[in-house]
Protein backbone atom coordinates (compact mmCIF):
# COMPACT_ATOMS: atom_id res chain seq x y z
CA UNK A 1 0.00 0.00 0.00
CA UNK A 2 1.14 3.34 -1.26
CA UNK A 3 1.52 6.07 1.34
CA UNK A 4 0.68 8.59 -0.08
CA UNK A 5 -0.86 9.21 -3.59
CA UNK A 6 0.18 11.43 -6.57
CA UNK A 7 -2.27 13.36 -8.48
CA UNK A 8 -2.87 15.70 -10.96
CA UNK A 9 -5.38 18.59 -10.93
CA UNK A 10 -6.83 18.80 -14.54
CA UNK A 11 -9.14 21.52 -14.65
CA UNK A 12 -8.86 24.71 -11.92
CA UNK A 13 -11.93 26.14 -12.45
CA UNK A 14 -14.46 27.11 -9.28
CA UNK A 15 -14.60 23.36 -8.47
CA UNK A 16 -11.10 21.89 -9.51
CA UNK A 17 -9.55 25.14 -7.48
CA UNK A 18 -11.59 23.78 -4.57
CA UNK A 19 -10.38 20.09 -4.83
CA UNK A 20 -6.43 21.36 -5.73
CA UNK A 21 -6.91 22.99 -2.37
CA UNK A 22 -8.38 20.29 0.01
CA UNK A 23 -5.49 17.27 -1.87
CA UNK A 24 -2.59 20.33 -1.17
CA UNK A 25 -3.53 21.27 2.37
CA UNK A 26 -6.42 18.88 4.07
CA UNK A 27 -5.78 15.75 2.43
CA UNK A 28 -1.99 14.34 4.11
CA UNK A 29 -1.86 11.13 1.93
CA UNK A 30 -2.40 13.10 -1.57
CA UNK A 31 0.55 14.87 -3.06
CA UNK A 32 -0.50 17.19 -5.92
CA UNK A 33 2.42 16.50 -8.75
CA UNK A 34 1.26 18.85 -11.42
CA UNK A 35 -1.91 21.51 -12.21
CA UNK A 36 -3.36 21.48 -16.01
CA UNK A 37 -5.49 23.92 -17.61
CA UNK A 38 -6.02 24.87 -21.33
CA UNK A 39 -4.53 28.07 -20.71
CA UNK A 40 -0.46 27.96 -19.32
CA UNK A 41 -0.88 31.32 -17.52
CA UNK A 42 -4.27 29.86 -15.38
CA UNK A 43 -2.39 26.48 -14.80
CA UNK A 44 0.55 28.94 -12.96
CA UNK A 45 -1.68 31.08 -11.08
CA UNK A 46 -3.50 28.02 -9.58
CA UNK A 47 -0.42 26.03 -8.88
CA UNK A 48 1.54 29.43 -7.47
CA UNK A 49 -1.38 30.38 -5.41
CA UNK A 50 -1.31 26.71 -3.90
CA UNK A 51 2.95 26.94 -3.28
CA UNK A 52 2.99 24.26 -6.32
CA UNK A 53 6.32 24.03 -8.81
CA UNK A 54 4.42 21.99 -11.76
CA UNK A 55 1.73 23.30 -13.93
CA UNK A 56 1.01 22.58 -17.66
CA UNK A 57 -1.40 23.35 -20.43
CA UNK A 58 -0.40 19.82 -21.82
CA UNK A 59 -2.35 16.96 -20.41
CA UNK A 60 -0.39 14.24 -21.82
CA UNK A 61 2.74 15.31 -19.72
CA UNK A 62 0.40 14.36 -16.82
CA UNK A 63 -0.64 11.15 -18.56
CA UNK A 64 2.56 9.93 -19.32
CA UNK A 65 4.03 10.63 -15.81
CA UNK A 66 4.46 7.01 -14.67
CA UNK A 67 4.58 8.66 -11.03
CA UNK A 68 1.53 9.94 -10.72
CA UNK A 69 -1.21 7.54 -9.80
CA UNK A 70 -4.25 9.89 -9.83
CA UNK A 71 -6.14 12.52 -11.94
CA UNK A 72 -8.78 14.56 -10.70
CA UNK A 73 -10.72 15.78 -13.70
CA UNK A 74 -13.08 19.56 -13.40
CA UNK A 75 -13.02 20.44 -16.92
CA UNK A 76 -15.88 20.77 -18.70
CA UNK A 77 -17.97 18.05 -19.52
CA UNK A 78 -17.88 17.77 -23.09
CA UNK A 79 -14.24 16.82 -22.55
CA UNK A 80 -14.69 14.34 -19.93
CA UNK A 81 -15.17 10.95 -22.29
CA UNK A 82 -11.88 11.42 -24.12
CA UNK A 83 -9.93 12.73 -20.20
CA UNK A 84 -11.56 9.51 -18.93
CA UNK A 85 -10.30 6.91 -21.66
CA UNK A 86 -6.72 8.51 -22.04
CA UNK A 87 -6.32 8.94 -18.48
CA UNK A 88 -7.31 4.82 -18.42
CA UNK A 89 -5.46 3.56 -20.98
CA UNK A 90 -2.20 4.92 -18.69
CA UNK A 91 -3.39 3.39 -15.77
CA UNK A 92 -4.53 6.73 -13.36
CA UNK A 93 -7.03 6.23 -10.99
CA UNK A 94 -9.86 9.15 -11.91
CA UNK A 95 -11.93 11.35 -9.71
CA UNK A 96 -14.71 13.38 -12.22
CA UNK A 97 -16.92 15.77 -11.30
CA UNK A 98 -20.85 15.20 -12.75
CA UNK A 99 -21.51 14.10 -15.17
CA UNK A 100 -19.71 11.82 -16.18
CA UNK A 101 -20.02 12.15 -20.07
CA UNK A 102 -22.13 14.27 -22.24
CA UNK A 103 -24.39 11.19 -23.39
CA UNK A 104 -24.80 7.47 -22.22
CA UNK A 105 -23.35 6.27 -24.84
CA UNK A 106 -19.85 8.30 -23.92
CA UNK A 107 -20.34 7.03 -20.52
CA UNK A 108 -20.52 2.98 -22.42
CA UNK A 109 -17.29 3.70 -23.80
CA UNK A 110 -15.19 5.30 -20.61
CA UNK A 111 -16.67 2.42 -18.60
CA UNK A 112 -15.49 -0.36 -21.45
CA UNK A 113 -11.75 1.33 -21.03
CA UNK A 114 -11.97 1.08 -17.22
CA UNK A 115 -13.18 -2.11 -16.75
CA UNK A 116 -10.39 -3.04 -19.69
CA UNK A 117 -7.48 -1.17 -18.06
CA UNK A 118 -8.68 -2.00 -14.17
CA UNK A 119 -8.55 1.61 -12.79
CA UNK A 120 -11.13 2.89 -10.39
CA UNK A 121 -13.28 6.12 -11.38
CA UNK A 122 -15.46 7.86 -8.67
CA UNK A 123 -18.29 10.48 -9.91
CA UNK A 124 -18.14 13.64 -7.28
CA UNK A 125 -21.65 13.35 -6.31
CA UNK A 126 -20.65 15.17 -3.41
CA UNK A 127 -23.84 15.17 -1.47
CA UNK A 128 -23.46 11.56 -0.39
CA UNK A 129 -20.61 12.60 1.72
CA UNK A 130 -22.78 15.45 2.97
CA UNK A 131 -23.07 14.77 6.86
CA UNK A 132 -26.87 15.91 6.71
CA UNK A 133 -27.67 13.26 4.01
CA UNK A 134 -25.10 10.70 4.94
CA UNK A 135 -26.96 11.22 8.48
CA UNK A 136 -30.23 10.53 6.74
CA UNK A 137 -29.28 7.38 4.62
CA UNK A 138 -27.99 5.62 8.04
CA UNK A 139 -31.14 6.84 9.76
CA UNK A 140 -33.43 4.99 6.70
CA UNK A 141 -31.77 2.05 7.11
CA UNK A 142 -32.14 1.88 10.74
CA UNK A 143 -35.74 1.93 10.50
CA UNK A 144 -36.06 5.39 11.88
CA UNK A 145 -39.00 6.39 10.07
CA UNK A 146 -40.57 3.23 9.09
CA UNK A 147 -40.48 2.22 5.07
CA UNK A 148 -40.09 5.30 2.47
CA UNK A 149 -42.73 5.93 0.60
CA UNK A 150 -41.64 9.89 -0.47
CA UNK A 151 -38.87 12.14 -1.58
CA UNK A 152 -38.77 15.28 -1.98
CA UNK A 153 -35.53 17.32 -3.58
CA UNK A 154 -35.30 21.10 -3.63
CA UNK A 155 -32.28 22.36 -5.70
CA UNK A 156 -32.55 26.21 -6.16
CA UNK A 157 -28.92 28.22 -7.85
CA UNK A 158 -29.57 31.74 -6.65
CA UNK A 159 -29.26 33.03 -10.33
CA UNK A 160 -28.55 31.65 -13.90
CA UNK A 161 -24.93 30.71 -15.18
CA UNK A 162 -24.07 32.97 -17.92
CA UNK A 163 -25.28 32.63 -21.47
CA UNK A 164 -22.52 31.14 -23.03
CA UNK A 165 -22.32 28.37 -19.93
CA UNK A 166 -26.33 27.38 -20.53
CA UNK A 167 -25.38 26.90 -24.07
CA UNK A 168 -23.64 23.66 -23.69
CA UNK A 169 -24.58 22.79 -20.38
CA UNK A 170 -26.85 20.08 -21.32
CA UNK A 171 -29.54 22.07 -19.77
CA UNK A 172 -31.19 21.94 -16.66
CA UNK A 173 -32.44 18.34 -15.87
CA UNK A 174 -28.83 17.42 -17.21
CA UNK A 175 -26.57 19.75 -15.56
CA UNK A 176 -28.49 20.89 -11.70
CA UNK A 177 -31.31 18.02 -11.30
CA UNK A 178 -29.09 15.58 -12.01
CA UNK A 179 -27.61 15.76 -8.54
CA UNK A 180 -30.97 15.16 -6.72
CA UNK A 181 -31.50 12.41 -9.70
CA UNK A 182 -28.37 10.36 -7.77
CA UNK A 183 -28.99 11.43 -4.30
CA UNK A 184 -32.92 10.44 -4.29
CA UNK A 185 -31.44 6.77 -5.45
CA UNK A 186 -29.05 6.70 -2.84
CA UNK A 187 -31.54 7.54 -0.46
CA UNK A 188 -34.26 5.50 -1.58
CA UNK A 189 -32.07 2.68 -2.48
CA UNK A 190 -34.01 1.78 -5.57
CA UNK A 191 -33.79 2.34 -9.52
CA UNK A 192 -35.91 4.78 -10.91
CA UNK A 193 -38.39 3.18 -13.84
CA UNK A 194 -40.24 6.28 -15.15
CA UNK A 195 -39.86 9.97 -15.09
CA UNK A 196 -41.86 12.47 -16.07
CA UNK A 197 -40.73 16.19 -16.46
CA UNK A 198 -42.41 19.99 -16.39
CA UNK A 199 -40.62 23.47 -16.71
CA UNK A 200 -41.07 26.76 -17.56
CA UNK A 201 -38.96 30.40 -18.25
CA UNK A 202 -39.76 32.83 -15.48
CA UNK A 203 -36.43 35.10 -15.26
CA UNK A 204 -33.96 34.06 -18.03
CA UNK A 205 -35.50 34.55 -21.90
CA UNK A 206 -32.54 33.38 -23.16
CA UNK A 207 -33.03 30.04 -22.23
CA UNK A 208 -35.72 29.85 -24.95
CA UNK A 209 -32.70 29.52 -27.45
CA UNK A 210 -31.72 26.43 -26.01
CA UNK A 211 -34.96 24.72 -25.64
CA UNK A 212 -33.78 25.29 -21.25
CA UNK A 213 -35.74 26.18 -18.63
CA UNK A 214 -35.11 28.07 -15.37
CA UNK A 215 -38.03 26.21 -13.48
CA UNK A 216 -38.06 22.46 -13.42
CA UNK A 217 -40.42 19.80 -11.90
CA UNK A 218 -39.34 16.15 -12.42
CA UNK A 219 -41.74 13.18 -10.80
CA UNK A 220 -39.91 10.05 -10.70
CA UNK A 221 -41.70 6.29 -10.15
CA UNK A 222 -38.86 4.01 -8.76
CA UNK A 223 -38.88 0.39 -8.68
CA UNK A 224 -39.67 -0.26 -5.26
CA UNK A 225 -42.82 1.85 -5.22
CA UNK A 226 -41.59 4.75 -4.00
CA UNK A 227 -42.33 8.33 -5.63
CA UNK A 228 -40.50 11.29 -5.54
CA UNK A 229 -40.91 14.84 -7.00
CA UNK A 230 -37.96 17.41 -7.49
CA UNK A 231 -37.44 21.10 -8.44
CA UNK A 232 -34.42 22.68 -10.01
CA UNK A 233 -34.63 26.45 -10.20
CA UNK A 234 -32.30 29.35 -11.15
CA UNK A 235 -34.37 31.12 -9.34
CA UNK A 236 -33.47 31.33 -6.02
CA UNK A 237 -32.92 35.68 -5.33
CA UNK A 238 -32.92 35.21 -1.47
CA UNK A 239 -29.72 32.63 -1.93
CA UNK A 240 -28.79 29.16 -2.77
CA UNK A 241 -31.09 26.28 -1.35
CA UNK A 242 -30.75 22.81 -1.07
CA UNK A 243 -33.07 20.93 0.97
CA UNK A 244 -34.83 17.64 1.20
CA UNK A 245 -37.54 15.24 2.82
CA UNK A 246 -38.00 11.79 2.52
CA UNK A 247 -41.51 11.00 4.21
CA UNK A 248 -41.56 6.78 5.40
CA UNK A 249 -44.82 5.21 6.90
CA UNK A 250 -43.56 5.97 10.31
CA UNK A 251 -41.67 9.07 10.31
CA UNK A 252 -40.43 12.18 8.04
CA UNK A 253 -36.24 13.21 8.01
CA UNK A 254 -35.82 16.81 6.70
CA UNK A 255 -32.42 17.14 5.27
CA UNK A 256 -30.46 20.45 5.16
CA UNK A 257 -31.47 24.10 5.52
CA UNK A 258 -31.01 27.48 3.92
CA UNK A 259 -29.71 29.07 6.49
CA UNK A 260 -25.58 29.69 6.91
CA UNK A 261 -25.62 30.07 10.28
CA UNK A 262 -28.51 28.65 13.10
CA UNK A 263 -28.84 32.38 14.52
CA UNK A 264 -32.22 34.02 13.56
CA UNK A 265 -32.43 37.48 14.80
CA UNK A 266 -36.06 38.49 15.17
CA UNK A 267 -36.80 42.38 15.43
CA UNK A 268 -39.87 44.73 15.44
CA UNK A 269 -41.42 43.50 12.07
CA UNK A 270 -38.64 42.11 10.76
CA UNK A 271 -36.18 39.23 11.08
CA UNK A 272 -32.89 38.40 9.62
CA UNK A 273 -30.69 35.11 9.16
CA UNK A 274 -27.39 34.45 7.01
CA UNK A 275 -28.21 33.29 3.40
CA UNK A 276 -25.35 30.42 2.21
CA UNK A 277 -24.10 32.42 -0.38
CA UNK A 278 -22.92 29.41 -2.75
CA UNK A 279 -22.47 25.88 -3.26
CA UNK A 280 -18.90 25.24 -2.68
CA UNK A 281 -20.00 26.69 1.16
CA UNK A 282 -23.03 24.82 1.48
CA UNK A 283 -20.72 21.80 0.72
CA UNK A 284 -17.46 22.52 1.85
CA UNK A 285 -17.04 18.96 4.18
CA UNK A 286 -18.55 17.25 1.32
CA UNK A 287 -15.84 18.19 -0.90
CA UNK A 288 -13.62 17.17 1.24
CA UNK A 289 -15.22 14.04 2.36
CA UNK A 290 -15.18 13.04 -1.08
CA UNK A 291 -11.94 13.28 -2.23
CA UNK A 292 -10.71 11.65 1.23
CA UNK A 293 -13.01 8.90 0.25
CA UNK A 294 -11.66 8.52 -3.30
CA UNK A 295 -7.47 8.79 -2.52
CA UNK A 296 -8.66 5.80 0.45
CA UNK A 297 -9.62 4.21 -2.34
CA UNK A 298 -6.45 4.22 -4.40
CA UNK A 299 -4.16 3.62 -1.15
CA UNK A 300 -6.27 0.28 -0.17
CA UNK A 301 -7.46 -0.53 -3.92
CA UNK A 302 -10.84 -0.40 -3.57
CA UNK A 303 -13.65 0.82 -4.89
CA UNK A 304 -15.03 3.93 -4.30
CA UNK A 305 -19.04 3.82 -2.98
CA UNK A 306 -20.06 5.83 -6.25
CA UNK A 307 -18.46 4.91 -9.60
CA UNK A 308 -19.26 5.32 -12.80
CA UNK A 309 -22.23 2.87 -13.19
CA UNK A 310 -23.90 5.12 -10.77
CA UNK A 311 -22.75 8.02 -13.09
CA UNK A 312 -23.87 6.84 -16.07
CA UNK A 313 -27.08 6.02 -14.23
CA UNK A 314 -27.66 9.32 -13.12
CA UNK A 315 -27.11 10.17 -16.89
CA UNK A 316 -29.61 7.88 -18.01
CA UNK A 317 -32.40 9.34 -15.59
CA UNK A 318 -31.21 12.87 -16.84
CA UNK A 319 -32.02 11.88 -20.47
CA UNK A 320 -34.64 10.47 -19.80
CA UNK A 321 -35.95 13.97 -18.41
CA UNK A 322 -34.89 16.17 -20.82
CA UNK A 323 -36.60 13.38 -23.43
CA UNK A 324 -39.89 13.85 -21.20
CA UNK A 325 -40.19 17.75 -21.16
CA UNK A 326 -39.58 17.45 -24.97
CA UNK A 327 -41.99 15.17 -25.75
CA UNK A 328 -44.76 16.43 -23.04
CA UNK A 329 -44.60 12.58 -21.89
CA UNK A 330 -43.79 10.12 -19.04
CA UNK A 331 -40.08 8.30 -20.36
CA UNK A 332 -39.64 5.05 -18.74
CA UNK A 333 -36.45 3.82 -18.29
Amino acid sequence: MKEVINCAVIGVGRLGSVHAKNLVQNIPSAKVKNIVASRTENAEKAARKLGLSNWTSNVQEVFEDDEIDAVVIGTPTKTHAQLLIQAAKHNKHIFVDKPITETVEEADEVIQALRKYNVFCQVGFMRRFDPAYADAKRRIEKGDIGKPIYFKGVSRDPGSPPENYIKSSGGIFLDLCIHEYDIARFLIGSEVKAVQTFGEVHVHPFMHNYCDVDQSLSYLQFENGVTADIEGSRNSSFGYDIRGEVLGTEGMIQIGSNQYHNNIILTKNKAYYDNIPDFPTNFQVAFLKELEHFIDCVKNNRRPIVDENDGKIALQISEAAARSFQTKEKVYL
